[in-house]
């Protein structure tokens, strides 16, 4: 293609710009390898409320990448104006997970560089980065976190339950505490001992406290 027949370029010339094998393997491979991403994202999925649409936007991204990149590599005033058209797109979703993240730009390169008929990267990338998320992810930590709320009539009441929570956990740290008249309630960080609970039973039970909470979180605390 010479300087002057980019510009002469028709639309009825670039129906057969891409062959049909050539689509036919790269949506195949990149349906095979989205489907690979969405197990992989179900099996390391650690967040509250799971969603399926999340899994099945990854595996259309892939096919959808793909299908753009085809596109793309086939024409060069085609990819001039790509890069204007989704220049001007915003996506206004909220990422709630930063692990969806790394999910989301796994399948857009996956995307890239099937259709840039790097399959062995594609794969090979693919296997690797899955392996590396299910092993990680899903390490369970020896020592599970934990937060106890308290809620406290006085001061001398506060004490007492804070030097028994230190006494019958590995790890004690108080990480807010608000007051008001004739109440008190702290959110202590721990670490447990073991899996026996009774420490909480024992200090509900204690003289000037209304309540003891147990909640498990992921150990982002937010304060």
């Amino acid at each position: 293609m010479t300087f002057n027949d980019i510009f002469k370029s028709s639309f009825l010339e670039n129906i057969a710009s891409v062959s049909i094998l050539d689509m036919a393997v790269a949506l195949v491979l990149a349906f095979g390898i989205g489907m690979f991403i969405f197990l992989v994202y179900k099996k390391t999925y650690q967040g509250v409320m799971y969603s399926s649409s999340f899994g099945t936007t990854l595996v259309a991204l892939t096919m959808i990448t793909t299908v753009v990149i085809l596109a793309v590599t086939s024409n060069v005033v085609l990819s001039l104006g790509m890069v204007g058209a989704l220049s001007i797109v915003r996506f206004r979703t909220a990422i709630k997970e930063p692990l969806d993240i790394a999910f989301l730009f796994w399948s857009i390169a996956v995307g890239i560089v099937l259709a840039a008929g790097m399959i062995l990267l594609a794969v090979t990338g693919s296997v690797i980065i899955g392996v590396i998320l299910l092993v990680f992810v899903n390490r369970k930590s020896h020592c599970n976190p934990y937060i106890v709320v308290l809620s406290c009539e006085t001061s001398a009441a506060e004490k007492r339950a804070v030097d028994y929570l230190a006494c019958n956990v590995q790890k004690c740290v108080v990480k807010s505490k608000s007051a008001a008249k004739g109440l008190i309630e702290l959110n202590c960080e721990i670490r447990m001992k073991d899996d026996n609970t009774d420490f909480i039973n024992a200090l509900s039970e204690m003289e000037g406290i209304t309540g003891a909470v147990l909640v498990s979180y992921n150990g982002e605390y937010m304060g």
